[in-house]
């Protein structure tokens, strides 16, 4: 698994606008883009729509299930899933190996729109991150990172005495 790049200031005010020009010409509500494990990595909209953390976690699940029913007909995965609601819809796209973007979108636009131009936002926010996963910025995040922190250690360090 790759380490996650840590955003900067100016990283998530790119990616924010990426997200904001998708919105825009896509006549959406909301964006979130996510890594396979339903982690949030960025969001843009109207976040009143719905709570981001859960709709992360199932999006994820949901296309860790459809990747498994692609397999089963000899596909690799389905890049892209739309769930159709009476007011509300969201189609999720596969940004990379390792991300998904969602989007939530009402009766103003049609999910033609937004699939066209979730295909060139999808596009900018991969090279976005593959650019911050070759510079970093000089810092990663590992998962290990946090079980090897000494916070989580069985025994307490002994007290120093005071000087």
């Amino acid at each position: 698994m790759n380490a996650i790049p840590v955003l900067t200031i100016d990283d998530v005010a790119t990616l924010d606008g990426v997200l904001a020009d998708f919105l825009k010409k896509a006549e959406a509500e909301l964006t979130v883009v996510i890594d396979r494990g339903g982690n949030v990595i960025s969001q843009y909209g109207d976040m009143t729509v719905m709570d981001v953390t859960i709709i992360a976690a199932l999006a994820a699940g949901s296309f860790a299930a459809t990747r498994e029913l692609a397999r089963r007909i000899g596909e690799i995965e389905f890049n892209a899933l739309y769930h159709q609601g009476n007011g509300s819809h969201i189609f999720m796209n596969s940004v990379d190996e390792e991300t998904i973007m969602i989007t939530v979108f009402g009766p103003r636009t049609t999910v033609g729109l937004v699939r066209f131009y979730s295909t060139g936002a999808a596009q900018q926010v991969a090279l976005l991150l593959k650019a911050l996963q070759k510079t970093n910025h000089g810092f990663t995040f590992e998962a290990s990172d946090i079980s090897t922190a000494p916070i989580f250690t069985d025994s307490v360090p002994a007290p120093t005495a005071p000087s």
